[in-house]
C-alpha cells in the first residue's frame, strides 16, 4: 500500500504535465476560402482542393458519406458503418477512412491524438464531452447551436474557446 501511495504524486505530475502541454484554441473556428488550400462546399458536399494530400481527399470523401446520417449516441463505435454517428464516432470514421487512425476513440481519447496544435490540413478540436474537426478548412461537426442534427460540413463560424487542438502528423 505504501508503494502505491508513493506513486500517486508521480502519476499526477505526468497527467498534469500532459494537460499543460496542449495547445488551446484561442480564436473562433472560421471558414475562409483560399484557392488551392481550402475545400469548397456545394449542396452539402465538400470538394477537396486538387493539390490536397491523398489522406485529405480520403477524409473529405468519408465526411461526404456521413452527410445524410443522423446523430446517434454511441454511433460509429460498435460498428464502422453505422446508421448514425455521434461526435467521436464521426471523427473516428473520417480519420480511419483516411488511413490516420486504427479503430475508434471516445472524445476524451483525442486529447492525446496525433500532434499538438493546429494542422495544415486537418485539425481535431476536443474538449470534455465533445470533439469536431476541420478538413481543408471545412468544419465537420455533429452539432452546435442551430447546426445540430448529425455529422455535417459547416462554413458557419463556431467558438473555439475551451477546445484543445490536435492534428495528424504531417497534416
Amino acid at each position: 500500500m505504501k508503494s502505491i501511495l508513493l506513486l500517486i504524486p508521480a502519476v499526477l505530475a505526468v497527467v498534469l504535465s500532459s494537460c499543460s502541454n496542449q495547445v488551446k484554441a484561442k480564436h473562433p473556428v472560421a471558414y475562409r476560402f483560399e484557392s488551392g488550400r481550402t475545400a469548397m462546399l456545394k449542396d452539402g458536399l465538400a470538394y477537396a482542393p486538387k493539390r490536397a494530400p491523398l489522406a485529405v481527399k480520403r477524409a473529405i470523401a468519408a465526411g461526404n458519406r456521413l452527410q445524410s446520417k443522423p446523430y446517434k449516441w454511441g454511433g460509429g463505435h460498435a460498428r464502422h458503418n453505422d446508421s448514425g454517428y455521434d461526435c467521436s464516432g464521426t471523427v473516428s470514421y473520417v480519420l480511419r477512412e483516411a488511413g490516420l487512425l486504427k479503430g475508434s476513440m471516445p472524445s476524451s481519447g483525442y486529447f492525446s491524438y496525433g500532434n499538438k496544435g493546429e494542422g495544415d490540413w486537418i485539425t481535431v478540436y476536443v474538449r470534455s464531452g465533445h470533439v469536431f474537426m476541420t478538413v481543408a478548412g471545412l468544419r465537420l461537426d455533429t452539432g452546435w447551436g442551430a447546426d445540430r442534427g448529425g455529422p455535417r460540413w459547416h462554413t458557419r463560424t463556431r467558438p473555439g474557446h475551451g477546445h484543445v487542438m490536435r492534428h495528424p502528423a504531417g497534416l
